[in-house]
């Protein structure tokens, strides 16, 4: 085997098939060096950037190396033969020029296309849509208190403005919970976040669903309700499969009418109201099913759900105009606030309790009816079931961003990644989505009110998850700028009222809780064999290593080039300068939450000669002996760090920017996170 620095030189391919300690393929050669096939960058204007890299050689194996516990054919399986050289001087290395790219594509076209009404529209159509079947479950719970519930959401919300806007600029990349969390904590917590994002998806779609049926069956009474959401949540399924997505013109559209529509309805039912006194008199006589504080605390519990949708924003935030996140925050819970106290204290002013809880499942069409008369009424549900339909599209929206991201993050297997060659989209994971949203949905009979309560525990949980996050983005991540900071007694304000919730709603419908953990769990442990498939391949080979030899020829080598496979995709880390301590994190942090073993270390320099970058190598040598199941590069790239740099070398080296990694950057940094594409935190 020939070794030579720069360059890729490793030859790999006299390795013995399934015995390699990993697959790094053989790569063609390049002018200067056997160079790796990723090309070079098209000719663009600007400035040159000078490329190199000192790369991991191969040794034997040492004796004191810690013995592999599987060995097949006398082979010891998954050995470690490389090690870093440490510093080599700059006439031993090979350079190359790469040019840079054009700015124009380092984000995605939509990126900052949304303006705050568009912005606010997307998420106040899901908003508000919660609130048609809320105030029916609210008010059988609080009674005549319902409002003071819902006033008491608006509250709480007012604290998550501040939490999700600190968030959101801080870090504003899509994601929602799981981009906080991925950049805060570790992989394996954020994708808990992302588990209960995509049951909260799932109540979403199916509840809305079911609610948008019981608004037409209104307008056309022979529609069965039951069979009507499913054939519902397929329409949505082919229509996302087709690649039709919601259109920010359709959704201002939505939002002008129905908001003009709980408006009016707000006015005639006023109106109704004075002229009709008994009915709310007498629902203020009404005894209360519990003592007035649990009546209050049941129904604030039930009334967060009318707060689903909240999260909604943060899950598109890179397409909105740079400083729109903290204005439809502020839209988002305006609209609460107001609206939702005022529709309750005129359905308790049009219809009595008793009709109200009846009637929970279209109760806004039925005060119209009573109020406004037939037409009104009809006019009401046909908005109701407009905006609902839209909340179903919202879901399956939202989902195939989320669970497109979680598989190129290897969080789930990249076979739903696959597309379609008529559309070019991924088809699988509408496909999946509309799967899950089924078995649910004929798993609970179609009784909303208790798939309610699921939709309610995972959207908590998120909620919960995403206040821990900003406390951890808080202190983990102090230095990084933000425009919009929520104190430490606003972050536990928030989260004491969420857990609160949280227990209150477990508290009313306990045995709605299997279901959660059911769901919960079969989502969950999909992820968890995505994290551990490493390690489960390796119990697999130990086993096939005690039985016999044609089941060894059968399997061994299959499943070891599985492994390599897995674990030869590359991550970068951005080092800032020759830190051991933050080396040995980053190093770490890889080892612990990626499956891959292969890692570069880059550094961008302005003089080769400086003392820091020899520095860095030998650091970095050290750093390698300690973590020899990883294998180690150091790239020194001459230039300025900068998003163009960074996607440069992205095409250069074949990594896609969400497997590259920096330090938290300080508030005088230049450039937002999301400029870089995707770029994670991974260290203070």
């Amino acid at each position: 085997m020939s070794v030579e620095y720069g360059l890729v030189s490793d030859d790999y391919t006299v390795m013995s098939d399934y015995r390699r300690d990993a697959s790094f393929p053989a790569r063609p050669g390049v002018p200067g060096g056997n160079g790796e096939a990723a090309p070079l960058l098209m000719q663009a204007a600007g400035s040159t950037t000078t490329f190199t890299q000192i790369e991991h050689v191969a040794i034997q194996t040492p004796a004191t190396a810690q013995p592999s516990l599987v060995v097949i054919d006398g082979h010891a399986v998954d050995s470690h033969r490389y090690e870093f050289p440490g510093w080599v001087p700059p006439s031993e290395l090979t350079f190359e020029t790469l040019d840079p790219i054009d700015k124009t594509t380092l984000h995605h076209p939509s990126r900052g296309t949304l303006n705050e009404l568009y912005a606010t529209a997307i998420c106040g159509n899901d908003l508000t849509s919660s609130v048609l079947y809320t105030i029916g479950i609210t008010t059988t719970m609080a009674g005549q208190l319902a409002p003071l519930s819902l006033i008491l959401v608006g509250f709480v919300l007012y604290l998550f403005k501040s939490v999700y806007g600190e968030a959101g600029t801080a870090i504003p990349l899509n994601g929602g919970a799981y981009n906080l969390l991925l950049n805060t904590t570790s992989k394996s917590v954020a994708s808990l976040a992302a588990v209960l994002t995509i049951l909260s998806y799932v109540a979403t779609a199916v509840v809305s669903a079911t609610e948008c049926m019981s608004y037409m069956a209104n307008l056309c009474p022979w529609i069965d309700i039951y069979w009507g959401t499913i054939i519902l949540l397929f329409f949505f399924c082919v229509l996302s499969i087709l690649g039709i997505t919601e259109s920010a013109v359709v959704a201002v559209g939505i939002f002008i009418v129905h908001l003009g529509s709980m408006v009016f309805l707000i006015f005639v039912g006023f109106v109704f109201t004075m002229q009709n006194t008994s009915t709310f008199e007498a629902n203020l006589r009404m005894p209360l099913k519990y003592d007035w504080p649990l009546s209050l605390l049941f129904g604030f519990c039930t009334a967060m759900l009318g707060v689903t949708g909240f999260e909604t924003s943060s899950n598109y935030i890179e397409e909105q105009q740079r400083g729109v996140f903290p204005k439809t925050l502020f839209n988002s819970w305006a609209l609460v606030f107001v609206l939702n106290p005022l529709l309750s204290l005129v359905c308790m002013g049009v219809l009595d309790l008793t009709t109200i809880e009846a009637h929970h499942r279209d109760v806004l069409a039925k005060t119209a009816y009573d109020a406004g008369g037939k037409y009104f009424g009809l006019w009401i549900s046909a908005d109701a079931s407009l905006v609902l339909a839209g909340s179903v599209l919202t879901a399956f929206v939202g989902v195939t961003g989320l669970v497109r991201r979680l598989a190129l993050d290897r969080c789930l297997p990249q076979i739903l990644l696959a597309e379609n060659r008529f559309r070019r989209t991924n088809h699988l994971i509408p496909i999946s989505f509309f799967l899950l949203c089924t078995v649910l949905y004929v798993a609970l009979g179609g009784r909303v009110r208790s798939l309610s309560n699921v939709y309610t525990l995972s959207f908590l949980c998120v909620m919960a998850l995403f206040a821990i996050g900003n406390m951890m983005l808080k202190y983990k991540r102090g230095r990084i700028r933000r425009p919009v900071r929520a104190s430490w007694p606003t972050n536990f304000a928030a989260l004491t009222a969420v857990l609160i919730a949280l227990i209150g709603n477990i508290i009313l419908a306990p045995g709605h809780l299997i279901y959660f953990i059911v769901y919960f769990g079969l989502v969950a442990g999909i992820t968890i064999i995505m994290f551990e498939r490493i390690r489960l391949m390796k119990y697999f080979l130990y086993l096939v290593s005690q039985g016999p030899v044609h089941l060894q020829d059968r399997f061994a080598g299959v499943t070891q080039m599985a492994m390599d496979k897995i674990r030869s995709q590359k991550v970068v880390f951005f080092a800032k300068n020759d830190n051991l301590e933050t080396l040995t994190k980053a190093v770490a942090y890889v080892q612990n939450n990626e499956l891959t073993k292969w890692l570069k270390v880059i550094y961008v320099y302005d003089d080769l000669n400086d003392p820091m970058v020899k520095s860095l190598a030998e650091n970095l040598r050290v750093v390698d002996r300690c973590f020899p199941k990883v294998v180690i590069d150091l790239v020194l790239v001459e230039g300025s760090f900068n998003p163009e740099l960074v996607a440069q070398v992205s095409k250069r080296l074949g990594v896609p920017r969400n497997f590259m990694f920096i330090q938290c950057p300080d508030e005088n940094f230049p450039y937002d996170v999301a400029d870089f594409g995707g770029i994670r935190l991974i260290t203070h």
